[in-house]
Formats: structure tokens, sequence, C-alpha cells
């Protein structure tokens, strides 16, 4: 192809210093960071004082723990820091002991915005607080009164509220309370004399309909009485979904909730468990304040009541906003628009951001000095070399408006480009059109790149996100067409070449576009979800329950569960397949991907696969990384370009 080559292959996945679960006490960034121990892969937790980037980071936890969550099957924040009068309690899940630790740090106070180092000190050793224990544990433990850890627990497919003793050690645990079934996004007052939580059961997931628990507690942290939250007070609707309750106060919680149609804020006055009011509810259209809870400890509200910091997704872009006394005070404008990970303490914000133009980077700075940024990253350095995102609407399934990513590539001659386009995986989940090197890598050899955000994605309403409800393998895969279309109507690609690509579900997404119909000439798919029966029968209780919302309660739905599985629709299918799965994949077994691969063959379907040793349910070796992006363009070049 007559292009210039924008991006070297050996450029796309160069190593980057991922800041991974954040926090910010006082002037200090704590976060998790992989240990470079060969043959392990142990991590710890690190800190340095914010907006001093130049400054060395203190190992906080040693070099003996794989600090990790496995919560309800997908994890999610795997530590909490907890400020207590001068102290910092730092309380983290080790999946070596499998158990919960804790240690205790003094505070250091800077001079003269000088820091010392060590900037936290202790006089004690790590603590294994529990037992060795076969269960799951969440990381959004709360202390009470400086003594019992209070926290949530997955056993046997059951969660339960448990306490141990923040001063003891290997000690059982103390079930408080037993869930009906699933539970989450605990958290306390400031006084520590309420717990707040999210309670949800089949067939629903969390982000489709919850229930908003609040506890009284006693200073031994026992549990005085229960109320749940009456919707009523709400509206009449009974099917809501609250996101991260968060106290403000002594008195006021805040959350968001979607009985409008869009996550909105709402912040409620609890004087007693009998005496609930809305303190103020914040409604706008567009405007989406919650994200679907596939991990615990998603933070997107920080601060206090004096000074409270908010994400929110507007449309096609994320806004950070500045409440005081639950007034809204202004939309703090950045030079981002794609916002996660937000954290604050008086008047310092640190959170995770990106744009068209650069990939995520950790953004430190202060209530009186906006746009200063600390910590800048950009892998491609030369901005007429980048393919900026732009935003797509299209009819969809059933005619409904569709959203996608589009990226233009650069070619030297007349020919209409080829086309990639992207499903991806979750399913519920979405594109945010941030600088991504692989799409780069594509655009700069010619090929337009899009990003579907298929009916069922989220960040674009409540009607938006079910729209995927009962019809996973069909509205998803039908958007997925209707933007080739749409784009070939428009005269934007070569109809000759276009191409879909997808990862796990996104592969699902991608197989089934290929069934009966001849618009896309060959698949790309790490890891796809290929059997559904199989998936339900393996697969642990969270991703069952998603089943019973994409699919079907499974007993009454045994032949939709068959019928949409790609592995039973090979004689549907006539196009070429490119397939990557790793050996230690426990999410889905790549032996089925195996099988896949053998009956195309036997039908006389061109396909390739390619299986790594040491991967899992994602490729995280950069060896691999480049390995899959050569392969993928020998097998283009093979199908389009023999030339």
């Amino acid at each position: 192809m007559d292009n210039y080559k924008g991006l070297k292959i050996e450029d796309v996945y160069k190593q980057k210093n991922k800041f991974n679960e954040i926090y910010l006490v006082g002037d200090l960034i704590f976060w998790k960071e992989t240990l470079k121990i060969i043959g392990k892969k142990n991590n710890a937790i690190f800190v340095r004082p914010i907006k001093k980037s130049q400054l060395s980071a203190q190992n906080l936890t040693g070099n003996n723990f794989l600090i990790k969550s496995s919560f309800h099957g997908y994890g999610g924040r795997s530590y909490k820091c907890i400020k207590y009068n001068d102290y910092l309690y730092i309380v983290w899940i080790d999946q070596i002991s499998g158990s919960i630790w804790s240690q205790k740090f003094q505070i250091t106070q800077s001079q003269n915005n000088t820091y010392d180092f060590p900037y936290l000190i202790t006089n004690e050793e790590p603590r294994q607080l529990s037992k060795t224990f076969k269960g799951n544990f969440d990381a959004s433990f709360e202390l009470i009164n400086e003594k019992v850890l209070v926290g949530i627990l997955e056993i046997n497919n059951n969660d339960y509220l448990y306490s141990v003793d923040i001063n003891k050690t290997k000690q059982d645990i103390n079930i408080l309370k037993r869930f009906n079934n699933f539970a989450g996004s605990l958290s306390s007052n400031l006084g520590g004399n309420f717990l707040s939580w999210i309670e949800w059961d089949s067939p629903f997931m969390p982000w489709e309909n919850n229930n908003l628990f609040i506890a009284k507690i006693s200073n031994r942290g026992e549990i005085k009485n229960i109320k749940e939250l009456h919707k009523s007070i709400i509206n009449n609707c009974e099917i809501i979904s609250f996101f991260q309750p968060y106290w403000l106060s002594t008195k006021i919680l805040v959350c968001s909730e979607d009985s409008s149609g869009w996550w909105n804020l709402i912040f409620f006055e609890i004087n007693q468990l009998d005496n609930i009011v809305i303190k103020k509810r914040i409604s706008k259209k567009f405007f989406e304040y919650g994200l679907p809870q596939w991990v615990s400890g998603i933070s997107l509200f920080s601060g206090v009541k004096e000074n409270f910091f908010c994400l929110a997704r507007h449309k096609d872009s994320w806004v950070l906003e500045y409440y005081r006394n639950l007034s809204f005070v202004k939309r703090i404008d950045l030079p981002f628009n794609n916002l996660s990970d937000l954290h604050s303490d008086n008047n310092k914000l640190i959170f995770k951001a990106s744009n068209n133009r650069s990939e995520e980077q950790l953004v430190e700075m202060e209530i009186d000095h906006f746009y200063e940024v600390s910590i800048q990253k950009k892998l491609i350095k030369v901005p007429d070399k980048v393919s900026i995102s732009e935003t797509f609407w299209f009819k969809g399934f059933d005619e409904r408006k569709t959203h996608a990513w589009i990226y233009r590539c650069k070619l030297f001659n007349s020919q209409k480009p080829p086309l990639i386009v992207k499903a991806h995986s979750g399913p519920t989940s979405y594109f945010n059109g941030e600088l991504n090197p692989e799409v780069q890598f594509w655009t700069s050899r010619g090929w337009i790149v899009a990003e579907v955000n298929y009916g069922g994605s989220c960040c674009f309403g409540k009607e938006y996100r079910d729209r995927l409800n009962g019809k996973w393998g069909i509205v998803d895969s039908e958007d997925c067409k209707a933007l080739a279309r749409s784009l070939i109507k428009n005269e934007l690609v070569d109809i000759s070449k276009i191409v879909i690509s997808g990862n796990s579900a996104g592969g699902f997404t991608a197989l089934n576009s290929l069934c009966g119909d001849q618009l896309f000439k060959a698949a790309i798919c790490k890891y796809p979800v290929l059997d559904l029966n199989e998936m339900h029968f393996n697969t642990h209780r969270f991703e069952k329950n998603y089943l019973n919302s994409l699919i079907g309660n499974f007993n009454t739905n045994k032949d939709k569960y068959f019928q949409r599985s790609p592995i039973n629709k090979i004689e549907q299918i006539s196009q070429p397949v490119l397939l990557f799965h790793g050996k230690q994949d426990s999410v889905i077994d790549y032996n089925i991907t195996l099988e896949f691969n053998k009956r195309l063959l036997r039908n006389n379907i061109y396909s390739e696969i390619h299986l790594y040793e040491d991967e899992g349910h994602g490729l995280k070796n950069v060896k691999n990384k480049l390995h899959y992006l050569r392969s993928t363009e020998s097998f283009l070049n093979k199908l389009f370009f023999k030339n």
C-alpha cells in the first residue's frame, strides 16, 4: 500500500509507568506497582508526595506479597488507606497467604514543602489479620473506633459482612451478616456510627437494579439496626440502580441513581435510620454520574460536604465538577476528555486522564491551580502522525441511534481505504476515543478503524444500556454491521476489504457478525466467547448472573444459549478467521478455541490459531503482544495485499 508507516511496531507496546489503584491522603499519593522479581508476580504499595514526581517512591509493603482482589470473579481494588487521627492504616488482600494484612504508619509532616524520606514511618511489621481463608475479600474496608475492621467477603457463592480486630493476628473472622446474594460498595460515615452498602440479586446485575442499605453500628463494630432505603421516596419505580454510596459528613450520603434514565446525583440526610430524607437532587439529561460495577472500588466521587468533586460522562466526554455545601460551583475545564479514578483531600486532587492525543496519565493538581499537571506522557510525539478519534452516530439495530469512534487513515493515493471494525469486550463497557497505539498502528498503515459502542454499552443512558438485555449476539453484531454499511454508504471505505475484530465478549460479537453474512471478509479474535453452554456451567456466579440478563434464564432458554454460540454456527461461517488464546486462561478454556479452529479447517475455511503458554485471559507479555500484531498484519496482507 502506498502510505507511510508512522508508527513502528516496536513502539506500540512501550513500557509505561502505570499508576494502579491510586489513593490520596493529605499530601501523599499511593499506588500499586508490580515488582521486578524474576519468576514471581509479587507487587507492592508505594507512596510519594503529590506533585513531586522527581522524588523517590517509598515501598510500604515489601517484596513478599501478591496484592490482588478476586472479589466476585473480576476483583477491583485490593487495598485501602484509612487515616485515623495522626496515623495511617494500610489494609490489603494478599493472594499468597489467602488473607488480609494491615500495617500502621505515622505520617511525617513536610517542612516548607520539603519532604524527608521515608514519608511514612512505622514501628511494627505487617500484621496478618486473618487466618488463611478460602474466600474472596473485597477491599472496601472500614475502620470503626480504631479497633474493629469491617469488610465484605465472598464465601461459597454468597456474600457476608464480617469484622476482625485491627490489633490481633491470624484470627477467625466474625460474621456480622449473611447477605441474600450479592453485596458491595461498603462505606461508613465520618463519625463511624453508620455503615452503608448496596445489595442485588438474580436476575439483575448491579447496574440494572440494586438496593441501598444503611446500618447503625456500635463502637465495637456490632450491627444494631439495618434500614433499606425505600425507593418510593425517589419515585414510583422499583427498578433503580444506585452507584457509589459515599459519605460527605456524619449525616450526608451522596450517590447516583438512574430512575430518570441517567445516573444522576442524589444527596440524602440521615439523622436516624427512621429519618432518611432527600436533601437535594441533581437532574441532568445526557449526564452519567455512574458506571457498571464490574469491579469494586470505582471512584467517581471524592471529598467532603464543603469541597466535593465528582466525575460525570457528558455526551462524548468526561467532565470534572466542583460542589460546595451540596451546591454546584463550577465545571473545571481540563485539557482531557476521559477521566477516571478520582481522589481528593482538602484542596488537592488526583485522577487518571487521557484524550485523543495522549494516553492515560496521572494528573495531580490543587484547587487553586486547576491547570497544573505534573505528570505528562505521550507515546506519539509527532501530532501529524496521529489519527484523531471522531464521534460518529449511525442508525443501528431497529433504526436506533448508535455511537462509534472513527479513526481516519492517511493515504497518498485515491484508493478507498480498508476498514477494521472493533467490538469492545464486556459487553457492558464502552470505547472512549482516547489515544490507542494499536489503533494508530493500523491507521498509519492505511486502515480506517471504527470502534463501535453497540447497544448495551455504558455512558449513554439506561435505555441504551438495556438494549442488549436478552439480545446479546443479535443487537451487538447487527450494530457492527450497520456501522460498516453506513461507512460504505458514505463512500469512506473499500467494500471488499472490511474486517471485524474483538476480544473475549467482543470476539463473540465479531464471530456472530460473520454468520450468514458476507459483509465482513475476515474476523480477528483474541480468547473469544464461543460456547455459552460451557460458559454457563463453568463461569463464576457474577458472570453467570450476567448471562441471565444477556440471554435469559438458562433452564427456560437453552435453545438461545445453543443458537447464539458461534461454535454451533460453523456452517454459517465462510470467511477466514484468525484466533489467539492463552493456555492459562481461567475464564475461557483455550481448548474450545482449538476445537473451533479445527471445525473451520474441516469445512475448508481458512483459519489460523496462535496459543501462548504463559498467558491467561488477556495478553500481558510484550513479546506476545508484538507477536499478535505481527501475525495479524501478516494475516491481513495475505488476504488483501498479496502483491
